[in-house]
């Protein structure tokens, strides 16, 4: 061995014992290459900026840093008006480091005790700020969000498209049978319909929900249509909105049967779980619900009552991604399906996703018609790839989410009299 090659061995082997005492220090060295958007430990939040669409339905909120880096999160449904919320929210966390989600998500809830902080709008709120901190954080240390929720269990989402046949006036079974073959032609291989039809004139009126023999015919008619035109192999849900009461529950779970759905969805208001469990166990159709329930302690009656075989939160309402990741392994314990309510924009869809991924027990995810119909969902968010493909979300690998607020592409449809990313 020449004397170079002999002090190259010495010295390959001096660093390799060095490691080898030092494993502490070689894995410090190790964490000091891996590459980061910014410094974490003078991460620091600055502001909490919000806009708003739908008609204030739709909140957008913007989590900054002192470091020039922002998380984007999204709310539903229950967020109109709320805009003095989000700042005080924004308040509540500035010169905080945006990398603790779970302590950040506490201490507001806590602190909002008395607020309302049990359900309804102060969640729906927190879920979007929350769920902004978890794609802060992500970007921040240069990894996926499914990742910081400890990893994957799938690589794709699988989506039900829901065909939005509410927006027809009393549609007849041939538009129900022709929307089933269009979703599945798009590679869809499960769709989902609306049954409750308010102007439906066999309606004994808006205020009874008891539905007539008329009422119910329809539903079965309505429902076979489409179960003819896809076949036996393809999923299909109902869905009831909650505007009917027990007896019809009980009703139309059991005309569904020779259907056989995926699931018959929230025939009552989801707040009486002892009226689920009868429906639930009246019937050998699946029974789903928890699109307006919030929070793990909201699913707890549900699950321990057994008055529910799927549930449904919708992760841009319940709590958000760390909440929803609690909810999934709650409802994992009772050998539940978890598969999330979404009518949120791409940023709440693949925010969803990331969660999806990292559970066991996850189903399916809503998809909505309206994704291929109203440009506004294409332009209100930066992405890249297709939004999905064959029926699947591919889950993103960027850092945070992967799906950025496009406040240009906002602008035009914000809600009017409400300051916009101000």
């Amino acid at each position: 061995m020449n004397k170079s090659s002999r002090r190259s061995f010495l010295s390959s082997a001096a660093l390799a014992g060095a490691a080898t005492l030092r494993p502490l220090e070689a894995f410090a060295q190790a964490v000091d290459r891996t590459p980061k958007s910014s410094s974490p430990s003078d991460l620091k939040i600055t502001d909490v900026r919000c806009g708003y669409i739908r008609g204030g339905h739709g909140l957008f909120v913007k989590v900054h840093t002192n470091q020039g880096i922002w998380g984007c999160g999204e709310g539903a449904d229950a967020t109109v008006g709320t805009y003095h919320l989000v700042k005080s929210f924004g308040r509540r966390l500035q010169g905080q480091s945006p990398l603790n989600p779970n302590r950040l998500f506490e201490q507001i809830r806590k602190s909002g005790f008395f607020e309302g902080a049990q359900s309804g709008m102060f969640v729906a709120v927190l879920t979007a700020v929350e769920t902004a901190l978890w794609d802060l954080a992500g970007k921040a240390l240069g990894v996926p969000v499914y990742q910081l929720l400890g990893g994957k269990f799938r690589d794709k989402v699988r989506l039900y498209m829901d065909t939005a046949l509410y927006q027809f006036r009393l549609p007849e079974p041939e538009q129900f049978a022709k929307a089933a073959k269009e979703s599945v032609d798009m590679g869809f291989t499960a769709v989902k319909f609306d049954l409750d039809q308010a102007n439906d004139p066999n309606k004994y009126d808006r205020f009874n929900w008891t539905a007539s023999p008329a009422e119910l015919q329809r539903m079965v008619d309505q429902m076979s249509a489409a179960r003819e035109a896809v076949g036996p192999n393809i999923d299909i849900c109902a869905d009831m909105h909650g505007r009917y009461d027990l007896p019809t529950g009980q009703q139309v779970a059991r005309l569904m049967e020779p259907i056989r759905l995926m699931w018959l969805e929230e025939p009552v208001p989801a707040e009486n779980t002892d009226a689920y469990k009868i429906i639930t166990q009246s019937t050998s159709t699946p029974i789903c619900a928890g699109e307006n329930v919030y929070l793990a302690y909201g699913f707890r009656p549900l699950l321990e009552a057994g008055a529910v075989d799927i549930i449904m939160p919708d992760l841009q309402k319940a709590g958000g991604l760390g909440e929803a990741q609690r909810i999934a392994n709650l409802s994992n314990l009772y050998y539940v399906p978890f598969a999330p309510h979404m009518v949120a924009s791409y940023l709440g869809a693949m925010a969803s996703a990331h969660v999806c991924a990292s559970v066991p027990n996850f189903m399916i995810l809503e998809w909505q018609t309206y994704f291929h119909s109203d440009p506004m969902f294409q332009e209100i968010v930066s992405f890249d790839g297709p939004m999905v493909d064959k029926g699947f979300l591919p889950l993103s690998e960027k850092p945070g989410i992967g799906v950025e607020i496009n406040e240009d592409g906002m602008r035009k449809y914000a809600t009017e009299g409400v300051p916009f990313f101000e």
